[in-house]
C-alpha cells in the first residue's frame, strides 16, 4: 500500500485520510475562536486580499473547496449576489455543518456538501472562481485535486489556493518557536486538543513552498500563476489562470 506524510509521520494513504478527518471533527466546534487566536486576527484580512484577488463579479459561479466554517464562502455570496452561485463544500462534514449553521445564521442558505477535492462531482468547465483556503495541505494527492480544480473551472477561470507556506528566513527561528512551543498549548487550553495542533505545526513544513507549489500548478495545467506573499511569507495566496 501507498504510503505518504501525516505532520512528520509517514503512514498509509487511506489512513491519512482518517487521521485528517479525526483532526477536524475535534478541532470544528473551536476552529474560528483558535483562527483568531493562533493568527492574532490576521486570517481574516488574508481571506479578505484572497477575495479582492479573485474579484468576482455579480453572477458568477464560485466553488469553495476546504470551505469549513464558510469565511469565503459567505463573502463570495455577498459579491456574486442573488445571480450567482457559491456551492459550500469540504471532505469532513463536522467542519461543513458548522459552516452551514453559520451561514444560516447570516441569512444565507447556499448549496452545501460534502465533496473530496480528488474527485469533484461537477461537470467540466462549470466555475468562474475555485478557492480552496488552508486545506490543500491535507490532501493526500495534491497533484490530482489541482487537476480536478482546473477541470471545473471555465475557461480564463482563477483557482486560488491560500495556504501556509515558507516564512522569511530572518523569522524562521521565531516562528519555529511560536509553531512547537505556543500553538500546542493553544489548543490544549482553548480546543482541549494539543495533538491537532501539534500536527498543524508538522503539516505547514511538510507543505510544498512557495516556487514549489506554483509548479506544481503549472504542471497541472495551469497556464499563468502569481503567487502572493504575506505577513512576510507565513501564508501565500497562489493564483492560478486556466487559459
Amino acid at each position: 500500500m501507498a504510503t505518504t506524510h501525516f505532520g512528520y509521520k509517514t503512514v498509509d494513504e487511506q489512513e491519512k485520510a482518517q487521521r485528517v478527518r479525526g483532526v477536524f471533527d475535534s478541532v470544528a466546534p473551536k476552529y474560528d475562536v483558535m483562527n483568531d487566536l493562533m493568527s492574532a486576527g490576521l486570517h481574516r484580512l488574508w481571506k479578505r486580499y484572497t477575495i479582492d484577488v479573485a474579484n468576482p463579479r455579480p453572477g458568477d459561479r464560485v466553488l469553495d473547496i476546504a470551505g469549513g466554517t464558510g469565511d469565503l464562502s459567505m463573502a463570495f455570496a455577498r459579491r456574486v449576489g442573488p445571480g450567482g452561485t457559491v456551492v459550500h463544500t469540504d471532505i469532513n462534514e463536522a467542519m461543513l455543518r458548522e459552516g452551514r449553521n453559520r451561514l444560516l445564521d447570516h441569512g444565507l442558505v447556499l448549496p452545501t456538501l460534502v465533496c473530496d477535492a480528488e474527485k469533484l462531482p461537477f461537470p467540466d468547465d462549470h466555475f468562474d472562481i475555485v478557492s480552496v483556503a488552508f486545506g490543500l495541505r491535507n490532501m493526500t494527492h495534491k497533484d490530482a485535486a489541482l487537476a480536478e480544480m482546473r477541470r471545473v473551472l471555465k475557461p480564463g477561470g482563477k483557482l486560488l489556493v491560500l495556504e501556509f507556506s515558507r516564512v522569511a528566513k530572518p523569522l524562521e527561528k521565531a516562528y519555529d518557536w511560536y509553531s512547537f512551543k505556543v500553538l500546542p498549548v493553544l489548543g490544549r487550553v482553548v480546543a482541549k486538543d494539543e495533538d491537532s495542533y501539534r500536527y498543524l505545526a508538522e503539516s505547514i513544513r511538510m507543505h510544498p513552498g512557495q516556487e514549489e507549489l506554483r509548479q506544481m500548478m503549472k504542471a497541472a495545467g495551469f497556464g499563468h500563476v502569481d503567487v502572493h506573499n504575506l505577513s512576510a511569507g507565513v501564508v501565500a495566496l497562489h493564483l492560478g489562470i486556466k487559459c
